[in-house]
């Protein structure tokens, strides 16, 4: 699957995007074990945020996990051509109406892998067709093919975010 245009998606996803380099549906299948195995490895961290007001490494896989569904259930609604405007969301609000602080790592681990290899079973059976359809959310345009892409990079974008500011003293 060759990467979507720049008209594909609103702007402010473009850093996700970009960081998607090779096959994105490969790189999506080896994020579910790695991923959860690189936030595994860094436990101790668990509950640590590295500024006041930050996210903890727990609610950023939280945020991670109900990102994956957002994006997933666009994504579905669009490849199946929905003219339906959806909502956006509010990240911060999500992850304070959650009780990602009081669940285990693990559990969080295992509820990502879960998820994104249920979601692989729908990502590799879309059609150009259906990665090249469009829809509204959040007041803006955007294409199946760049959501998928959004997928992975979103998850780059946060391990990145551990390794310099949670893991680096």
């Amino acid at each position: 699957m060759n990467p979507p245009q720049i008209q594909d998606y609103p702007t402010w996803y473009k850093g996700y995007i970009d960081l998607v380099d090779g096959d994105v549906l490969q790189i999506l299948d080896r994020q579910a074990e790695e991923f959860a195995s690189f936030v595994q490895q860094n436990a101790d961290k668990a509950d640590y945020a590295y500024a006041p007001g930050k996210w903890t490494i727990k609610e950023m896989l939280g945020h991670i996990i109900d990102t994956e569904r957002i994006m997933v259930f666009r994504l579905t609604c669009f490849a199946r051509a929905e003219q339906a405007a959806l909502p956006g969301f509010d990240e911060n609000d999500y992850v304070t109406n959650a009780n990602f602080r009081d669940r285990t790592l693990l559990s969080l681990c295992e509820e990502f892998v879960l998820l994104r290899k249920s979601n692989m079973y729908l990502l590799q059976s879309l059609n150009e067709e259906e990665l090249n359809r469009a829809g509204t959310a959040n007041g803006n345009q955007i294409t199946v093919k760049a959501l998928v892409y959004i997928l992975a990079g979103h998850v780059m974008h946060h391990k990145k975010v551990i390794v310099e500011r949670y893991l680096t003293p």
